[in-house]
């Protein structure tokens, strides 16, 4: 499944996103949601330890200034690797 999260980390229930998590899934961090790969955030911790691939929508990171404070532990994907994870996913839950 692709989980896209749209919101700050920090006004979502990211305990309820972490419990539909499976093996597999990817998360997308989009629009606020690009906030949680903040170097040295408690979030990059939490998503780390989860069985899952993170990645970051470039021109969110840019649109708020973000692209040095990124953790490396985060892919950085443009437009056409989001479509590459929608077609990869047959279904998809926004956060």
């Amino acid at each position: 499944m692709l989980h896209t999260l749209s919101r700050s980390p920090w006004q979502c229930d990211i305990d309820a996103l972490l419990s539909m998590l499976r093996e597999g899934d990817d998360l997308l961090l989009i629009q606020d949601g690009v906030i949680a790969a903040l170097e040295g955030s408690r979030f990059i911790d939490i998503l780390e330890n989860a069985p899952i691939t993170v990645s970051a929508l470039k021109d969110d990171l840019d649109a708020r200034g973000l692209p040095g404070q990124i953790s490396a532990k985060i892919d950085v994907v443009g437009y056409t690797d989001f479509v590459n994870l929608t077609v990869k996913h047959a279904s998809q839950m926004n956060w």
